[in-house]
């Protein structure tokens, strides 16, 4: 039996396309929004935000 592909090649642009996919869908089923919504968290907790090296103040 095939395994799953548990490693994914996606671009930037490719994650924004997914997501704005999936809030467009949310908006529009509500019956889905809660496990929408989940899924869209966990893509944002899979993302490696940048963080400049050395003394940064952010305002």
């Amino acid at each position: 039996m095939p395994k799953p592909n548990t490693k994914f090649d996606l671009s930037v642009e490719d994650m924004d396309l997914i997501e704005a996919a999936l809030r467009k869908s949310q908006a529009e089923d509500q019956d889905k929004a809660r496990e929408i919504h989940d899924l869209l968290g966990r893509l944002h907790n899979q993302k490696t935000f940048y963080r400049p090296k050395g003394i940064y103040i952010s305002g």
